[in-house]
């Protein structure tokens, strides 16, 4: 499966290079109106007992012209139209069930008039087998696990560290998370109203914050809007996100940030109250951000930081004792150092689109997102406990470690499964 990743990746970024959206399909009219207007609607049955004929799923309002061989017999499309017409009736949608021999259809009652007491009068009327009104069913599934995000089977990372099913029990509602990054794309689509504050700590160059892609995978990653029938879903979905831009976007890629900004935004983040910090970045041992992060941690924030490529563990920020270390899944196992999914991530890029991002901020941004998700939990866990649980959920039947919001949300109620307690 991960020798096919790449050629899907490609594959999958051809369609959503044109637009932030799949393009819309028009339903029918009729049916946009059994879904607009369903306390409007009644279905008929006729008596309709023809034998032999096949059976074809479905028909169009002309009687199904357009559905050979089977056709309504002359006794049942009679007895439609004349209820049409003594009625005020219009008819929507028809089709045969053989097995009944009757001939139905869905008909809308004219404005003003009374369903139920038109219900009643039909019931009445020699040429009705049957009347009732169109009815309404749930499938029985936990509605806040299934999105209608439409690239949400693409992201392997939200499935492997079980994030979907954990949102029964939180989706990091109230929870404050500070993405010290570059800029950001606030005004996606796919982050409209998890973005508390934005702030440029590096430069007045407004555009540029927002056409910034690394802090806008990040953030995706973390927050994305879930249900909202755009792209993808965060492992927080309705965490607050807190940017702060304390690096530059570099000609050719990558960013870069210094001690000086690194440190006004970590002071900012104090100050404003996150109660999670996601470092998606590494550089050298630097003692005025070591001791701001000691004081965070003190003061019982958590923060995420991201292994580097070269796999050190003793610059900033993992050099600080109490930050939580994170690498990609695959990549060599340490003790200490958490795993997350980092490889081919479909997240938000700037300009209200997706792409697939790699690497170990990303990585990060997941266990920032089940961090947001255990604070979000009504038992939530002392600061202290996080990384422990973290820790105990690692999922090792697939071979890869990575964390698992479900098994650090059972873990926390000393459960079976993640769901025991509901969301707020």
């Amino acid at each position: 499966m991960s020798a096919m990743r790449p050629l899907l990746a490609a594959l999958v970024l051809l369609c959503l290079a044109a637009c932030a959206t799949p393009p819309a399909v028009e339903p029918r009219a009729e049916w946009q109106a059994m879904r607009e207007r369903p306390e409007r609607m009644i279905v008929v049955a006729v008596a309709n007992p023809r034998a032999g004929a096949s059976i074809v799923a479905g028909s169009t309002t002309a009687g199904y012209a357009s559905l050979q061989p089977y056709l309504a017999n002359a006794h049942a499309r009679q007895a439609i139209d004349a209820l049409k017409r003594d009625h005020g009736l219009t008819e929507l949608a028809a089709w045969p069930i053989q097995a009944l021999r009757v001939h139905c259809v869905v008909l809308e009652v004219p404005a003003g008039a009374s369903r139920d007491d038109l219900v009643r009068t039909l019931a009445r009327d020699a040429r009705v087998e049957l009347v009732q009104p169109l009815q309404g069913f749930d499938v029985l599934a936990e509605s806040n696990t299934v999105y209608n995000d439409p690239y949400l089977s693409l992201q392997h990372g939200l499935a492997e560290v079980e994030a979907a099913p954990a949102h029964v029990g939180s989706r990091g509602r109230g929870v404050s998370v500070a993405l010290i990054d570059t800029g950001a794309d606030a005004a996606h689509p796919d982050l409209q109203g998890r973005v508390a504050s934005a702030r440029n700590l590096v430069d007045r160059d407004a555009s540029q914050f927002g056409r910034d892609r690394h802090g806008t995978e990040v953030a995706g990653v973390i927050a994305a809007v879930a249900n909202n029938r755009l792209g993808i879903v965060g492992i927080a979905p309705e965490a607050t996100l807190r940017i702060y831009k304390a690096c530059w976007q570099r000609e050719g890629g990558g960013a870069r940030c210094n001690s000086f900004t690194l440190a006004l935004a970590l002071g900012a983040s104090l100050e404003d109250g996150a109660q999670v910090i996601n470092l998606s970045l590494g550089g050298p041992p630097d003692e005025l951000l070591a001791r701001l992060l000691r004081y965070a941690i003190a003061q019982g924030r958590i923060v995420v930081g991201a292994v580097p490529a070269d796999g050190s563990l003793d610059g900033f920020p993992l050099g600080v004792a109490g930050v939580i270390a994170v690498d990609s899944t695959g990549r060599p196992r340490r003790g200490g150092v958490l795993n997350a999914p980092g490889r081919d991530i479909l997240t938000l890029v700037p300009g209200g689109h997706y792409d697939f991002g790699s690497g170990s901020s990303l990585a990060a941004a997941h266990v920032s997102g089940v961090v947001a998700l255990l604070l979000g939990a009504p038992d939530a866990p002392r600061p202290a406990a996080v990384h422990t649980l973290l820790d105990s959920s690692r999922r090792r039947a697939d071979g890869k470690g990575s964390v698992s919001a479900c098994g650090a949300l059972a873990a926390l109620r000393s459960a079976t499964g993640c769901n025991a307690v509901p969301a707020r």
